[in-house]
C-alpha cells in the first residue's frame, strides 16, 4: 500500500487509460484550430455562412470540453506546461475569432491557427511517447488526418480570400501526398480490425470527392463542394481515430 501512494497520480492505471483519451484530445486540437479558420474564412467569404458558423461554435465547443477532459488528469510537470500553452493559444485564437472577418483578419485567424496546430502536435506526440505502444501511433495518425482535411479546405479558401502564395501551394500539394500515405500505412496496420477498415473504405471514397473538390477553381461552387466534403471526410476520420483510442484503451488495459 505504501509503494502504490508513492506512485504518481498520472501513472495509475485511470491515468493510464486515459492517456489515450489525452492523445486523442490534443491531436483534435489540431484540427480544430485549422477548422475553425476555414469556418471564419468561410464567414468572410459568405461561403454557406449558416453552415460555417455552426462548424465554427461547435469546434469552440469540442476546444473547452477538450482541454476540462484533460485537466481530470494531474500530469507531470512538461506535460502540464504543454497543455497550458497549446491553452493560452486556444484563447488568443478565440478572441481573433470574435472580431468582425476581413481579409487581414482571416490571414490572423491563419495564423494564430497555426500556432495552436504546432503546440498541439508537439504536444500530441510527447503523449505517444508516454504510452509507449505501436497503437498510440495509429490515433495520432488517424487524428492527423483529420487536420489534414480541413487545412486543405482552410487553405483553398485562403487562396479564394486572395491570401495565395507558393508556400500555400506546397503545403497543399504535401498534404494531400501525406494523407494518401498514411491511408495506405492505417490499412496495412494489424491493429486495424473488419469495422475500422470498413470505416477507411469510407474514408478513401470520401477523398475521391474532397480531392476532386479541392482541384476545381476556388469559385462559389467550388468552395462550397470543399465545405461539404471536408467536413464529412472529417466526420468519418473521426469515427475512425475513435475506433483506434478504443484499441489503444484495450492494449493499455
Amino acid at each position: 500500500m505504501a509503494a502504490a501512494l508513492l506512485v504518481p497520480s498520472w501513472q495509475t492505471a485511470y491515468a493510464q487509460l486515459a492517456l489515450s483519451t489525452a492523445i486523442n484530445r490534443t491531436a483534435r486540437f489540431r484540427s480544430l484550430s485549422q477548422r475553425m479558420a476555414k469556418a471564419y474564412c468561410q464567414i468572410h467569404l459568405n461561403v454557406l455562412p449558416e453552415q460555417a458558423r455552426t462548424v465554427l461554435a461547435a469546434s469552440r465547443r469540442l476546444v473547452y470540453f477538450g482541454f476540462a477532459d484533460l485537466a481530470k488528469v494531474e500530469w507531470p510537470g512538461d506535460l502540464s506546461s504543454q497543455l497550458e500553452e497549446i491553452h493560452k493559444l486556444a484563447l488568443d485564437l478565440d478572441a481573433l475569432l470574435m472580431q468582425p472577418p476581413s481579409k487581414e483578419a482571416v490571414a490572423a485567424v491563419s495564423l494564430q491557427a497555426d500556432k495552436m496546430l504546432a503546440s498541439a502536435d508537439s504536444t500530441t506526440q510527447a503523449f505517444e511517447k508516454i504510452s509507449k505502444t505501436s497503437t498510440a501511433r495509429l490515433v495520432t495518425t488517424a487524428g492527423r488526418q483529420r487536420m489534414l482535411s480541413q487545412r486543405l479546405a482552410k487553405n483553398y479558401s485562403l487562396v479564394a480570400a486572395g491570401l495565395n502564395s507558393q508556400t500555400l501551394a506546397n503545403q497543399m500539394i504535401s498534404d494531400a501526398i501525406e494523407f494518401k500515405q498514411a491511408l495506405v500505412i492505417l490499412g496495412a496496420s494489424p491493429v486495424s480490425s473488419p469495422s475500422i477498415r470498413n470505416e477507411l473504405a469510407l474514408v478513401e471514397s470520401q477523398w475521391v470527392f474532397f480531392d476532386a473538390a479541392l482541384q476545381r477553381q476556388p469559385d462559389a461552387r467550388g468552395l462550397q463542394a470543399v465545405a461539404t466534403t471536408s467536413e464529412r471526410l472529417l466526420e468519418v476520420m473521426d469515427k475512425v481515430t475513435s475506433l483506434y483510442d478504443v484499441a489503444l484503451k484495450d492494449e493499455l488495459g
